[in-house]
Order: C-alpha cells, then sequence, then structure tokens
C-alpha cells in the first residue's frame, strides 16, 4: 500500500510540474469560488400518504405514519416544537427527521369526518444553509371532504399599538368564561412578527376565539399577568366564509420589569461637591452618602429635584435644610414642599423653578441619619443653576381628523418609560413653551374612562376591553432652541 501510495504521489506531482510549464508565467492561482450561496429553502418532493388525502387510514384510526421526502438534507432541530396539528390531539405526534427524510408519528386517536392540519411554521429547514420552509401544511380527512373554513386576523398589544410574536391565537367550542381556563381548544395557531394570524381548512360551526401568550404550553388563560385578548362575540365559520378579527392584548397586572416611568423619575447621577458623589467602599459605612438629580452642577428646570440616600432615612429634619437663592437668602417656606417617598430614601423638592436661577441647599450633618444611626460626615451645600430657555425647544403637535370624543391624549416615550402625557381636551393641538429635547416615540390613548391613564381590560363577568391606544412610527425629536412643530392625520 506505501507503493502505490508512493507512485500516486509522484503522478501528481508531475501533473503539476507540466501545467506550470503549459501556461503563461504570469498567470495567478485563484481558488475556486464555490459558487453563489444558496438560498433556496427545502423543495417538497413527495408525501405518503400524499397531500390532501380523503379517508385517511383507511378506517384505521390509530398508529398512522406520514412521510416526507425533499430535495435536500433537512435539519430537524425545531421540528418538534414548530409543529402544530389541528384539530389539536390529546397526545402530541411523534415527528422525526433524517437526511432528506421527514417523519411524523400520529400518536393521538383520530376522530372520524374529520379534516386534520399539520403546520410546520418554521420548524424544516436544509442543513447546510438553515433556509427555512415557511408555514409548511399538510392536510389530510378522516372523511370523504376537505373542510375550508377560514378566520384571519391580527392582535395588537393594546398598551402599545405593537406586536408581540409571541402569542397564540385558539378556538374554542365551549363559550363559557371558565373554558379557557380548564379546557383544551379545538383550534390553535400562532402570531407572525407583525401580529397576524391565520385559520384554515376549519369545520362549520360557532367558536369562541382568543389570544394568550403561552409561555407554559398549555394553551389556557392562566394568570391575570399573562398577556390575553378576546373577541367580543364568537365567529361563525362556514363552508366557504372567511372572517377577519382585530383583538387588543392586555395583562391585568402589569410586568414589573418593565413598568414604565413618569416624567418625575429621577436618576442620582452626583452632586455638585465632595459630599454628592459616594465615597469608596471603605468610606461605605462611615457615613451617609446621598445623590442629586445635578449633572455639572446644573439642573434641568422641568424636572423635580430630587434627593436620593443609600438607605432609607431614620431621620429627616425638613427644619434644619436650608434652600435658599444665590446670595444664600432664604426661600420661603409657602414656595415650595418636600415628599418622600414610601421607603424614605428619595426626597423630592417641589418649587415652581425660574430659568438661568442659581440655588443654594444646606444640609446640616444633623438634619439626616438613617437606621444605623449613620450622619453626613460634616455639613454639606449643593450648589446648582437651573438651565436657560436655549435649552429647550418649543412643541406644537396638531392632531387632523382626531376623534375628541374618545377622549384622547398625547402619551410621549423614550424607550419604555413614559416621559409625558398631554390630554388633548377640546383642542387638537398640543403646544408647550418649553420642551426637554430629545427623540420621542408618540402614541395616542384613547382614554374611555377619562381617568388620564391606560386601563387593562378584565375578562371574566365584565367582559370589558382594554383601553386602546394608536404608536405613531416615526420618531419626534425635539432640538433645543428651536420651534419643533409636527402634524399627523388619523
Amino acid at each position: 500500500m506505501t507503493f502505490q501510495k508512493g507512485l500516486l504521489f509522484l503522478s501528481f506531482f508531475a501533473l503539476l510540474i507540466i501545467g506550470a510549464f503549459t501556461h503563461s508565467g504570469c498567470a495567478n492561482i485563484v481558488p475556486p469560488s464555490g459558487g453563489p450561496r444558496d438560498t433556496i429553502p427545502p423543495v417538497l418532493l413527495s408525501a405518503t400518504p400524499p397531500n390532501a388525502t380523503l379517508h385517511f387510514g383507511g378506517g384505521k384510526m390509530t398508529g398512522q405514519k406520514i412521510i416526507f421526502k425533499f430535495d435536500e438534507y433537512i435539519d430537524p432541530k425545531d421540528i418538534r416544537t414548530e409543529l402544530i396539528v389541528n384539530p389539536l390531539p390529546k397526545v402530541e405526534p411523534l415527528a422525526d427527521g433524517h437526511l432528506q427524510l421527514l417523519t411524523v408519528k400520529l400518536k393521538d386517536t383520530l376522530q372520524p369526518n374529520t379534516t386534520y392540519s399539520l403546520n410546520f411554521y418554521k420548524g424544516i429547514k436544509d442543513v447546510n444553509e438553515g433556509n427555512v420552509l415557511r408555514n409548511f401544511t399538510y392536510v389530510f380527512s378522516t372523511g370523504d371532504h376537505i373542510d375550508s373554513g377560514q378566520v384571519a386576523g391580527t392582535v395588537i398589544l393594546a398598551q402599545t399599538g405593537k406586536a408581540d410574536s409571541s402569542m397564540v391565537v385558539v378556538l374554542h367550542r365551549k363559550f363559557d368564561d371558565s373554558a379557557v381556563v380548564k379546557d383544551r381548544p379545538r383550534y390553535l395557531t400562532k402570531v407572525d412578527t407583525n401580529g397576524r394570524f391565520f385559520f384554515n381548512y376549519l369545520e362549520p360551526g360557532r367558536y369562541a376565539i382568543y389570544a394568550m401568550k403561552d409561555e407554559g404550553g398549555s394553551h389556557k388563560y392562566l394568570s391575570k399577568s399573562q398577556l390575553f385578548a378576546f373577541a367580543d362575540s364568537p365567529v361563525t365559520v362556514n363552508v366557504n366564509s372567511g372572517h377577519f378579527i382585530t383583538m387588543y392584548a392586555y395583562s391585568e397586572i402589569p410586568d414589573t420589569k418593565s413598568k414604565s416611568s413618569n416624567s418625575n423619575s429621577n436618576s442620582g447621577s452626583g452632586g455638585s461637591n465632595k459630599s454628592s458623589t459616594p465615597k469608596p467602599k471603605k468610606e461605605k459605612d462611615k457615613r451617609l452618602q446621598l445623590s442629586v438629580n445635578v449633572s455639572n452642577s446644573v439642573f434641568d428646570a422641568l424636572d423635580t429635584f430630587r434627593m436620593t440616600f443609600t438607605q432609607g432615612l431614620k431621620l429627616f429634619d425638613s427644619t434644619q435644610v436650608r434652600f435658599t437663592d444665590e446670595n444664600f437668602k432664604d426661600i420661603s417656606l409657602k414656595q415650595y414642599r418636600w415628599v418622600r417617598d414610601t421607603l424614605n430614601k428619595n426626597f423630592d423638592l417641589y418649587y415652581s423653578w425660574p430659568l438661568d436661577t442659581k440655588f443654594n441647599l444646606i444640609l446640616p450633618k444633623t438634619s439626616v441619619m438613617d437606621s444605623a444611626a449613620r450622619k453626613l460626615l460634616k455639613d454639606d451645600t449643593v450648589t446648582f443653576r437651573t438651565k436657560k430657555d436655549i435649552d429647550y425647544g418649543e412643541v406644537r403637535i396638531r392632531a387632523f381628523n382626531l376623534d375628541l370624543t374618545k377622549k384622547p391624549v398625547l402619551l410621549m416615550f423614550q424607550g419604555d418609560a413614559l416621559k409625558y402625557s398631554f390630554p388633548f381636551g377640546n383642542k387638537k393641538e398640543i403646544r408647550k413653551v418649553l420642551f426637554k429635547p430629545g427623540d420621542y416615540e408618540l402614541r395616542i390613548l384613547f382614554d374611555t374612562n377619562g381617568n388620564g391613564k391606560w386601563d387593562a381590560g378584565q375578562f371574566f363577568k365584565k367582559h370589558r376591553q382594554p383601553e386602546k391606544i394608536i404608536t405613531i412610527r416615526k420618531k419626534f425629536t425635539v432640538k433645543a432652541n428651536w420651534d419643533n412643530d409636527w402634524d399627523y392625520t388619523f
């Protein structure tokens, strides 16, 4: 074997030398590119039994197997999690892929005269490039016809006007409220990235329709913190009729992790002197630490001045704290007030702040103390100046064709945080002479009960839909020292 390998090597070497002399000496050797990248998903070559088979199983209602053959090797990793069989079975099928073949074993007992669909969504993809054969569906009937009923629609998050692609939509044959808690639905489908959903091959009849975030895979409404939506009335599916339904999802108990803050939310950013900046760890237990929402000795006059302590205070003696003007003249107690939070960590100073004005806040070390009897290391003075008018922009927002009878409220967000809320009242215009610069996302809340905030729905007993919000996709940028006008037509 060694002698043969040596002959093969010499022959290959000789061919390389001959090739070098028979081509130009200036030629460059370029490795093959491999051709264009494959972007085509797997193509179905055959299905056994064929798609749209009638009298599936020949009367045998258990132990059926379906085999799919594709034109290339498939990746079976996501097939089991993506596959949905309708009507929903009591026992999930087994799905497994090998090379070009995909095998689905039906473990549940099939029902007579029933149309079944196998929806693979994004579960079928090729091995090499991961190209997905999207929404591949296989259908069969144990009877003599394929049902053709359809229901389509969209699910919108009521509080944001956006979509959540992790939600599912279900159809129930029972109409009492407890069905969505106790019973397995008849049909189930997923929503896409735009919140759209589609049912096909439905059996004629009346269905209650719901949507939910189905994190546990139970297909049931089990928690008030769960995203949920419901249609006001059942949908009637006929042989050749279709329906389009819009539902608004909400959670009765909001997730505290994503809870929005309001315009008075402040973060400690360090003060204007040494005592407003936390000391290194070795000083941590020796003194009480505080921070204020003043940046580089400049304070936003549209904000609320806040002192934040690292620990809740046992003592805050406001009579010792001095709030003065630039010349250290005390400001009248009638003009301002202190408000503390429930943990005694944040202390807000409410005052009608003028622009471009200097102030002093003087805290004697005996004025504050935490539960561990820690005080300030020494008397502290925070000196700051409010921003100038040129640091703000003027804003005028006009909303045309806006229905004022629905009590619309303009909401202005930065990220997920609600910064400002302005009711339109009896005008279709919001105007603010001084406004904080930045990029904002605009939403319109239809405040049905007029309480100035968004209210979730309530399904059980009341069947009350959530208040609706429209999200305006284009960002609104407020520039400093600028007239920022914006018009929107509904």
